[in-house]
């Protein structure tokens, strides 16, 4: 096997708990070998660190599959790497729709699997992944299959960005016999319709489930406003309990979306309006109009280290407009989905936002992800999504 030998005092993030090697922490390469290859990565030292599979198109050349020295990465590997991916998600969430394998997270990087009722859909975001693509696909419905989970089809969405980077095309497409890519399902007692080709992502934001959830007990008889609510998710569990919901987001395809989901619930509590967020949170304050709860729920505002600054004061904006439309005692929930924006800096930004609009803020939950995108300690990357809630008052 070849063997990658680190620079001296490099592999510190994976020392810490990550499972990333850049090409500027390597030394010396011996022997030749083809991208998406298994490596063996060594210290200076000539310590062993881990195995991983390598690739000369991206940045970051090698992911760590194993740290176990004298482990064969073969079909029964991904076998049982997957099983216990599944056995997790049985232990934490609900299972009829969730995220199977979250990456990193699961020591399976650059794949992606979420379960939406009897159906898969497969995210591969690296070549180490994609040329193992057959046996990912064929283990999975194995370990389902034992489980006695049978699985209609299989869908993929690997036409993120990133896959570029990774010298590949971005794809979609059947991956299984066709089905119907338009699945309800059941989110909390909400009936939704996920778009799996066509949706955000692999269709639909499993991992604020949750959270949809959390808001609701504060909701009862409350005027709500739900700010780039996508296809309705806080929103339609806002609505079994609100007086009245008011959705807004840019997207003409997503207000769509919502209203189609709200109708199949039967609720007539609930308004979708196309609007850009900013604007719309001015004008509201033009005609004083408040509200009892606001969700901000916006895409990331940064996707890289460079530009968390800028970043940082779109959030502020957005979260000092929300609180002046808030009535005293009124509730915020507001969202960040970038993993490059730290959790401590977050929290200062909605402070200062509160300092701004002269409010005083009481802490009611700090929230993350759903558990079945678990967060890896050690790794920045997977501790992406926030989500605070606080109650608003005048000062």
């Amino acid at each position: 096997m070849v063997k990658v030998t680190l620079k001296r005092n490099e592999g510190r993030t994976i020392s810490a708990g990550g499972l990333w090697i850049f090409d500027n922490e390597i030394d010396q390469i011996s022997g030749p070998y083809e991208n998406g290859d298994i490596v063996e990565v060594v210290s200076y030292k000539d310590d062993f660190i881990g195995f991983g599979y390598i690739n000369d198109h991206s940045k970051i050349r090698i992911r760590i599959l194993s740290r176990r020295k004298g482990e064969v990465i073969d079909d029964e590997f991904f076998y049982e790497r997957l099983k216990d991916a599944w056995q997790y998600r049985k232990a934490v969430v609900e299972t009829g729709c969730c995220r199977i394998v979250f990456s990193d997270s699961d020591r399976l990087p650059g794949l992606i699997i979420d379960k939406f009722n009897d159906c898969l859909v497969f995210e591969i975001d690296t070549l180490g992944m994609e040329v193992r693509k057959d046996v990912l696909i064929r283990m999975m419905r194995k370990v389902l299959e034992e489980d006695g989970v049978q699985i209609r089809g299989i869908y993929e969405r690997s036409d993120a960005r990133v896959r570029t980077l990774e010298g590949l095309d971005r794809v979609k497409g059947f991956l299984s016999e066709e089905f119907p890519t338009l699945i309800e399902v059941d989110e909390n007692g909400v009936r939704l319709k996920v778009n799996i080709a066509e949706g955000q992502k692999t269709g639909y934001f499993l991992d604020q489930k949750y959270n949809h959830l959390a808001i609701r007990r504060l909701c009862v008889g409350k005027e709500v406003l739900d700010c780039c609510t996508h296809t309705g998710g806080f929103a339609l569990s806002a609505a079994k309990v609100a007086k009245s919901v008011i959705g807004i987001d840019a997207s003409q395809l997503a207000i769509d979306q919502a209203k189609e989901n709200s109708e199949l619930n039967g609720f007539g509590n609930t308004e979708f309006i196309v609007a850009d967020v900013f604007d719309y949170l001015i004008e509201m304050e033009r005609q004083k109009k408040r509200f009892d709860v606001i969700i901000l729920d916006p895409p990331a505002f940064t996707k890289s280290k460079n530009s968390v600054k800028n970043a940082s004061k779109g959030y502020k904006e957005i979260n000092y407009r929300a609180m002046k439309l808030l009535r005293p005692g009124g509730f915020l929930v507001s969202c960040s989905c970038s993993e490059y924006m730290p959790r401590d800096l977050f929290m200062k930004i909605i402070l200062s936002a509160a300092n701004d609009s002269h409010k005083r803020l009481r802490l009611v939950e700090n929230r993350a992800q759903a558990p079945d995108h678990p967060i890896l300690l050690g790794s920045n990357v997977s501790d992406y999504l926030k989500c605070v809630i606080v109650q608003v008052n005048n000062r």
